[in-house]
Order: C-alpha cells, then sequence, then structure tokens
C-alpha cells in the first residue's frame, strides 16, 4: 500500500520540555488512521507540526511524496479540537471566505457549500451569525470548512466532541464516505469506541514517543492472549474444573447471559482451542465459547498504564 504521509524521525522540544522525541509514523493512502495518546502525549504537537503552524526542531515531514512545503496547505483539512470560527461573522459570508483561503475561487466554493449545506441539511444556517449557533451547530460548519476543497488528507481532532448521538453518527457517516471517495483521514480522539468503528491503522504515543504502529487487526493480534470466555451448564463441575486446571489457566469470567451457566475465563497458553472445546463437550452443555480479542481501549490502558 502507497503512503501519503512520512512523518521521520521529527523532534519538538518547548524549552526543556520534549513534545516529540524522534517520532516516526507512515500513513497509507485511503486509509483511516487513528493516532492515539494521553493527553500531553505529544499528538497536538505533530499535528500543529504537519499543518505548518509550528516547525519541528529536527526530521522531516513527507507529504505525498515531496518534501513538507508551504503550497501543501491546500491539500490538507483541519479540524482542530479547539474551533477557530469568526463568531461575529454571518456563516456562509465566513465560509466563502475560508475557502478561498484554501485555493478555491469564488464560485468553486460557492459550488461546494451548496452541496455540503444541502447535505448536512443546513442551508437555512447561510445568513445567520456563528455566534447564533449551538456548539454542535457550529461544529458543523467547521466540519464544512475543512473539507469543502476535498483535501488528499483530512486531520480530525477530537471530531464528536460536543455533538448528540445522531450528530455524531451523521458526521461518522460523512467520515467513511470521504475514506470511499479517496481520503485519507488522521483521526485523533480518546472515544476508543469510535477508533473501533472507523480506523483501519492506528499509532499510540506516549510521553513523546511512538510506542504502537499497524493495522488495527495485527495490532490486536499482537495483544491477544489465546484466552475465551466460555459458558457450561454441567452436572460434574468439580470434575470439569479438575480436568480444565490440569491443562489450562482457569479463572471467573464475567458476562452477560439469559442462562445460569458456569461463566470461565480460560487462557490456553500454547494449546488448540479444540482441545478445550473436546473437554467442555465431554463435561457439559457449551452456551457461550468466545475468545476474547482486545479492545483499542484494553490496548491503551495496557500501554500507557504505569
Amino acid at each position: 500500500m502507497s503512503t501519503i504521509l512520512e512523518v521521520n524521525k521529527v523532534v519538538k522540544q518547548y524549552g526543556d520540555y520534549v513534545a516529540l522525541n524522534e517520532v516516526s509514523l507512515t500513513v497509507p493512502k485511503g486509509s483511516i488512521y487513528g493516532l492515539l495518546g494521553p493527553n500531553g502525549a505529544g499528538k497536538t504537537s505533530l499535528i500543529r507540526i504537519i499543518n505548518q503552524i509550528t516547525l519541528p526542531d529536527s526530521g522531516e515531514i513527507i507529504l505525498d511524496g515531496e518534501k513538507l512545503q508551504p503550497k501543501h496547505i491546500q491539500y490538507i483539512g483541519y479540524l482542530p479540537e479547539e474551533r477557530g470560527l469568526y463568531k461575529t461573522m454571518k456563516v456562509g459570508e465566513q465560509c466563502l471566505y475560508l475557502a478561498q483561503m484554501k485555493g478555491l475561487s469564488k464560485a468553486e466554493a460557492k459550488i461546494q457549500l451548496d452541496y455540503w449545506f444541502e447535505r448536512l441539511d443546513i442551508k437555512e444556517w447561510w445568513n445567520k451569525k456563528i455566534q447564533e449557533l449551538s456548539k454542535g451547530m457550529a461544529q458543523k460548519i467547521q466540519f464544512v470548512v475543512c473539507v469543502l476543497h476535498q483535501p488528499k488528507l483530512l486531520i480530525f481532532d477530537e471530531p464528536f466532541s460536543g455533538f448528540d448521538p445522531v450528530n455524531a453518527n451523521l458526521i461518522k457517516d460523512e467520515i467513511l464516505a470521504l475514506k470511499e471517495q479517496g481520503a485519507t483521514i488522521i483521526f485523533s480522539t480518546h472515544r476508543m469506541e469510535s477508533v473501533e468503528e472507523l480506523c483501519d491503522h492506528i499509532a499510540l504515543i506516549h510521553q513523546s514517543n511512538k510506542l504502537i504502529e499497524g493495522k488495527l487487526e495485527d495490532v490486536k493480534r499482537q495483544y491477544k492472549t489465546n484466552t475465551f470466555e466460555v459458558g457450561i451448564l454441567s452436572d460434574s463441575v468439580e470434575g470439569l474444573m479438575y480436568d480444565l486446571t490440569q491443562k489450562f489457566t482457569v479463572g471467573q469470567a464475567n458476562f452477560k447471559s439469559l442462562n445460569n451457566e458456569l461463566k470461565l475465563e480460560i487462557q490456553l497458553g500454547t494449546a488448540a482451542p479444540n482441545e478445550l472445546l473436546h473437554i467442555l463437550t465431554q463435561r457439559g452443555q457449551v452456551t457461550h465459547f468466545l475468545e476474547k480479542i482486545p479492545s483499542v481501549n484494553d490496548i491503551f490502558i495496557q500501554t500507557v498504564s504505569p
């Protein structure tokens, strides 16, 4: 898979504080790339460097095969966590102004804005001032400003912050549609359930260093422990437990069920799942059998916890 963005050994310091310590990332074209990390990890510093708001102390950024240059700003759409609209300007006037700053002619901007205002059902907001809109309404406008010049690379920093569930789903669907149309998206958030839904690649930065990077499925595979949740109805619980503890590490599980079965969490080690199933079916009726795949939240906590 070809790449659209390469971050090569980027260092950024603020006085004695190291915000980024030789961080390198590779963002594949056409991906939704989750940029994760706790507060203060260095994510915002990296995003600001990619957007040329600040410069790295060393290292380089390659965008679509070229070293990052001022001209590349028109190829990037950035939705910051701290929204930056002019509160006293009218919505339409402000969107036209910002679109032209991104390189669109007034006529091109009007076409794109008509499309997005129709798509998001916000045409009646054109002559309103930003200060007259709710936070969620203003965020829709900020989203439109971010995407209307059809950039190659979109950077969304906490894009669902302040949205109600209906509008969060609306924006999520638009993000997926933009990916289908060929955009690459860097997605920074603390909402791990959104990462599960949207991202196909992730990187995790902690204390200025990159700790994880890769396809989401590969990262999960790396962190899984060959552990299964088991529910079983058995008339011979003592015999079952004896058989299981001879071969596996067994503990109590906690999952929701309509049955009053024995609930176990069983780590197989190097054994195959069929070995476990053989013992279970000899001793009772299996009602639940599920491999525990680590969630992004599990991986995040495991990686950054002291």
